[in-house]
């Protein structure tokens, strides 16, 4: 063999093992990906030709597949219209999908491996493929309440089991229909698509847990509570500064108390009536005199600054990286740079109401076949131990004051004892405040804890407070919750 036609040979022979590696790995390694890739359109048609599994709350379906005469053998609908979609999200050819839509893809398309010796006694047997269905964790009930009671205004309301993290009511305000998303016609899901992402208020952020994080205003006390009991120095009952207004360190600026007076007599105030009138003074003395390393750690505990997932990403909430004093009191109210999400402030009074430990939040409890057998389910799971019981029982004596006798008396349910906080919060010159509640009940055996965010001080505006605006709400969907 002459020189040419050998290192003909060695190239054609080059050529052929690089298909074959690229070929190997194209089909071993990235077949799985490339066919989640949204963009997929073989993959796309290829699960419109079956039936997709249903997503359920309780025994009724909030999201279902029809059969249809058009080339797209099923559509999937949405029978409650908006209600679900901060939790389901939306199936669309022209969009993709988002929500548990999206997080459980696989199953509810019938792909998972998971389904595949199923899918074997299927076609054996002659039965239609068709994909799992999802069965949510939330309460029917307490997501009608919630959405009602949070109505136009914008914001969000969680509530969540405390003892085990199954999320009970998942409400962001405003929010879409996903009906439309999901329609054959391409060009009525266009025109929809656009006319949500041109509105102003932004119906497509999930403001529950990864829309614009909110100042946590005084909620955020509870955190500072947290601290301060958990360093020994503190007790309920023991007293910290509350002047009228505090002067902030190497600065001529003050920082007052929201009613403009002093928390109590000689400019003193027990810790618990500190929480129970919202006394920023003396959570902002309490905070320096803790220093910001200590109040950050307690954050962190909680769940601050920690990825989230259940099953949609959760925005992690922020605590600032270095603070002066200043800036450290005005932390310690919830203002300057700290920043939450209403998921995050649900975790916190969750972890309160159970005892210190505080549980993952989850939507989804179990996945099952056409025949209802169980394909998987989630087990509660221990997210963080942020506080000790002890801390936890203090910390509940003195969130009860807040409703039996403080800013939070909204939120009381007669012959229920109810724990909670309220929190008024600025977050830009010349806007209405953002109003809070957090809280659980019972106090004594709890079976919810709820955050709610209302934008913009709601239907009251400049006069808003988390008492007025946030209590009732958070009070309804306890109730709901509670069989009240």
């Amino acid at each position: 063999m002459n020189v040419p036609i050998r290192r003909l040979g060695l190239v054609a022979a080059a050529m052929f093992c690089a298909l074959l590696v690229s070929t190997t790995i194209i089909q071993f390694f990235q077949a799985r990906s490339l066919d989640d890739r949204p963009g997929n359109r073989r993959t796309l048609l290829a699960s419109y030709s079956k039936e997709r599994g249903s997503i359920l709350v309780g025994g009724t379906a909030v999201a279902v597949s029809k059969p249809t005469n058009d080339d797209l053998k099923w559509l999937r609908t949405y029978p409650q219209g908006s209600l679900y979609a901060t939790a389901t999200g939306y199936y669309s050819f022209t969009y993709g999908s988002s929500g548990v839509e999206r997080a459980y893809d696989s199953f509810l398309s019938g792909n998972s491996d998971k389904l595949f010796y199923r899918h074997i006694i299927d076609v054996l047997t002659g039965k239609p493929a068709q994909g799992a269905s999802v069965q949510l964790t939330l309460n029917a009930k307490a997501q009608e309440v919630a959405t009602k009671a949070l109505g136009n205004q914008r914001g969000a309301v969680v509530a969540l089991d405390p003892q085990t993290g199954a999320i009970l009511a998942l409400v962001t305000s405003p929010t879409y229909d996903p009906n439309p998303l999901a329609s054959h016609n391409l060009v009525a899901a266009q025109n929809a698509y656009t006319q949500l992402l041109n509105d102003p208020a932004q119906p497509l952020v999930d403001r529950a847990i990864n829309g614009n994080l909110y100042p946590p205003g005084s909620t955020f006390k509870l955190i500072v509570s947290a601290a301060a009991l958990s360093s020994g120095k503190y007790t309920p009952s023991t007293l910290v500064p509350g002047p009228a207004e505090l002067r902030l360190p190497g600065t001529d600026n003050y920082l007052p108390n929201d009613f403009h007076n002093a928390c109590g007599p000689d400019d003193k105030v027990s810790f618990i009536k500190a929480l129970q009138i919202s006394c920023n003074t003396a959570y902002a003395s309490v905070g320096m005199a803790l220093g910001q390393d200590a109040v950050r750690s307690m954050a962190q505990k909680f769940g601050f600054g920690q990825p989230l997932s259940i099953p949609m990403s959760v925005t992690p909430s922020v605590f600032p990286a270095t603070l002066n004093l200043p800036q450290l009191a005005q932390s310690s109210i919830g203002q300057f740079d700290v920043r939450a999400s209403p998921m995050q402030m649900a975790m916190v009074s969750a972890a309160i109401a159970n005892g210190g430990k505080e549980m993952t939040p989850y939507l989804v409890s179990s996945v099952r076949d056409t025949n209802l057998d169980v394909i998987q389910s989630t087990s509660p799971k221990v997210f963080s131990n942020p506080i000790s019981s002890q801390v936890a029982s203090e910390l509940t004596t003195m969130m009860e004051s807040v409703v039996t006798g403080g800013t939070g008396t909204n939120a009381a349910i007669p012959g229920v004892q109810v724990a909670g906080k309220t929190g008024t919060a600025q977050h830009g010159s010349g806007e209405n405040a953002d109003v809070w509640f957090t809280g659980f009940a019972p106090a004594t055996n709890p079976k919810v804890a709820v955050a709610v965010i209302v934008e913009n001080g709601g239907t009251v505006g400049q006069d808003a407070t988390g008492g007025i605006i946030a209590a009732p709400i958070a009070k309804q969907v306890m109730e709901a919750v509670l069989g009240q």
